[in-house]
């Protein structure tokens, strides 16, 4: 027997997955991504393949991408430029430089996707307190947890790994169509180093370039 009254079923909780790619590049912006989703949607995204995006190739983060955007609610980026990862890494303070600039963007992408819960991937070595970090940037309660190689272990973190990954090889591809082929943009790249020799001896490098990396010192 009742009284009549029917016990409310708990509000699904809204969980995020917040990841950054092009980190280590010396041309071209550092993405960072955010993803929201229900927590009925995040286990669907272990059986639609989802894995931290530097274990896919470049085709299959695209044909991917479009069913994790379904299944979230919404979606955020942040794009920083090469002249807002200088401007950390030359002119902040300890503490204060590139692992900021991330954490700065991801409190940005929690407050514009407002979850309950989120995951991360830390870019400090310490991930408990760049977690820390985070949360002090964030105006309400939020549980975030912290971790490294969350884009490996949390399906949701590897979403965001892909959006961020398809993201940013987006906007390289774009910076070749204006600059020409450097290649990926990255350090290890024989075309890269080509491209920003010849850049070198023109006596400017594009905006594209960040003009705080060793890289640039090392050039012949």
């Amino acid at each position: 027997m009742t009284n009549g009254r029917q016990k409310k079923s708990p509000m699904p909780s809204l969980i995020a997955g917040v990841d950054e790619a092009g980190r280590g590049p010396v041309i071209g912006p550092l993405v960072v991504a955010g993803l929201l989703l229900r927590d009925s949607a995040v286990r669907k995204l272990r059986p639609l393949g989802v894995k931290d995006s530097k274990l896919l190739t470049a085709k299959k983060r695209e044909s991917m991408l479009p069913g994790i955007l379904d299944l979230a609610e919404k979606h955020s980026l942040v794009y920083l430029s090469p002249a807002e990862v200088d401007d950390h890494v030359l002119n902040g303070a300890k503490l204060r430089k590139l692992n900021w600039l991330e954490a700065k963007a991801m409190a940005r992408i929690i407050r514009s996707l407002h979850p309950d819960t989120v995951y991360l991937d830390a870019s400090d070595t310490n991930a408990k307190r760049f977690g820390l970090e985070v949360r002090d940037l964030v105006p309400y309660p939020v549980r975030i947890l912290s971790s490294h190689h969350a884009d490996r272990d949390k399906p949701v973190v590897g979403a965001a790994s892909i959006l961020a990954k398809v993201s940013r090889d987006r906007a390289v591809a774009e910076l070749r169509e204006a600059h020409g082929d450097f290649g990926s943009g990255y350090p290890s790249d024989p075309k890269t180093i080509s491209f920003l020799r010849e850049c070198k001896q023109k006596g400017a490098y594009p905006d594209c370039v960040r003009k705080s990396w060793k890289t640039l010192n090392r050039l012949e």
